[in-house]
């Protein structure tokens, strides 16, 4: 599956099939590269694919979000907390608390923010 595929297209290639999460996004170089597959009102479910050294700074969101690894390994801070997020595992990252993510090594995630 290629970058170019549209929002809408990856979204179609899920419905009512499985497909492998890893498969969706690619890597780039010195880029973070993210994909958002549904946003509704109460949600949003975003790929994203962070190369060795990316970074989100530090910031907040009014709703609860679930981090979930997909492949290689990041790093979450969470009001303070350093927390590993590692391939098939997943972080809960509560509403209002102010949280970072860092890619030590090249690094995918979904991340679904629950606004509901």
């Amino acid at each position: 599956m290629t970058e170019k595929r549209s929002k809408a297209s990856v979204l179609e290639a899920c419905v009512a099939q499985s497909q492998s999460l890893d498969g969706l996004i690619n890597y780039a170089a010195d880029s973070i590269v993210s994909k958002t597959i549904i946003d509704k009102p109460v949600g949003t479910i975003t790929l994203f694919a962070f190369d060795e050294g990316q970074k989100l700074s530090e910031h907040t969101a009014p709703y609860d979000a679930v981090v979930q690894g997909i492949d290689g390994r990041g790093t979450l801070t969470i009001g303070g907390q350093r927390v590993t997020v590692s391939t098939g595992e997943m972080v809960i990252m509560p509403a209002s608390v102010p949280h970072a993510v860092a890619a030590e090594e090249r690094f995918k995630m979904l991340l679904t923010m629950i606004r509901a």
